[in-house]
């Protein structure tokens, strides 16, 4: 296709693509601006074109394309940065019950303080428990039990959210 060929194809579909882009996009000028530009990459594939049975079709896909493309950058622009990217809130403070309790279990034997952190503050059942530890059900039971009771012990009287409420951060 040469110059003057462009030009001939330019003027007898420009309107009709801008049309039919308008229609898909329903914004006017933007079907307008993504026509455009189309036919500015049309401009310098127009040696593919020349072999292509339908130059419009060309045409017409690549300002449909252009304008999704615009659109989400648009929507990309009005949300939110990502997480990844931000930078992390500042931790919060542990609580003094939080910071008793994690005194408390670093005081009991390893096996009971894995066995109540798995339990109360994974939220496992104890077949989960046992499974992942490689011991029995009641070897788990009874190292629930003990610790519980150690905490008590080491605690006072008062029960700490993390071992009433179920599931909790250590």
């Amino acid at each position: 296709m040469d110059a003057e060929e462009f030009d001939d194809f330019y003027a007898v579909s420009f309107q009709r693509l801008v049309g039919q882009v308008y229609a898909m996009t329903g914004d006017r000028d933007e079907a307008q601006e993504c026509v455009q530009e189309a036919f500015v990459r049309a401009w310098s594939h127009r040696r593919q074109l020349e072999k292509a049975h339908a130059p419009e079709a060309w045409v017409r896909t690549t300002a449909y394309r252009l304008a999704v493309s615009r659109w989400r950058r648009m929507m990309r622009g009005r949300r939110a940065p990502d997480r990844a990217v931000q930078h992390p809130p500042a931790p919060a403070e542990p609580s003094s019950d939080h910071v008793a309790l994690v005194a408390a279990l670093k005081q009991l034997p390893e096996a009971q303080r894995q066995a109540i952190v798995l339990h109360h503050m994974c939220d496992l059942p104890v077949t989960s428990v046992a499974e992942e530890v490689g011991v029995p059900e009641g070897t788990i039971k009874a190292r629930l039990s003990r610790g519980r009771a150690a905490l008590l012990t080491l605690l006072g009287d008062e029960p700490t959210n993390g071992l009433t409420e179920g599931a909790g951060h250590v």
